[in-house]
């Protein structure tokens, strides 16, 4: 089975579970090194992440994956807030972030660039509109999207 798979089969089994504790699935992160696995879930809630979040999120966690059991190989949880500069991943992260200045990583190149850092503008179900430098603006659609990141403000 693919890493993509896991993912994606942690994800399915993981985010009720969290989103009954009152608190947002952000991403997982998978990787395989020598040995064990190290699995991040990172989350957030309206508030702030708190340690005791981390930790009841852990515990929650721990007990339905022991259970289902969806990594075929031993590994370490850990349990994070995604930082300042956090992914976007889904519509309505980019719906939420609405003003914020992110970074955009396509696909394929837009106009001969695969790179965008901007402030967001719309976003809805389907594409995000993103004001570049010098009056520019540009729409994405999210199938073209590799990566997406919120920029940190200083």
């Amino acid at each position: 089975m693919k890493i993509e798979e896991i993912q994606d089969n942690v994800i399915e089994i993981i985010e009720p579970v969290i989103n009954d504790l009152g608190i947002d699935l952000v991403d997982i992160d998978l990787k395989k090194m020598s040995g064990k696995a190290l699995l991040r879930v990172y989350i957030e809630t309206e508030t702030g992440v708190t340690i005791d979040d981390c930790e009841r999120v852990s515990r929650e966690v721990e007990s339905i994956l022991d259970v289902e059991d969806p990594i075929p190989y031993s590994y370490v949880l850990e349990v994070s807030s995604p930082g300042l500069d956090r992914p976007l991943k889904k519509p309505a992260d980019f719906i939420r972030f609405k003003g914020h200045m992110v970074r955009v990583v396509t696909r394929e190149p837009i106009g001969k660039q695969t790179f965008f850092s901007g402030t967001l503008g719309e976003a809805n179900e389907h594409e995000i509109v993103l004001h570049l430098p010098k009056d520019r603006e540009i729409t994405i659609t999210y199938d073209m999207i590799s990566s997406a990141r919120l920029e940190v403000e200083v």
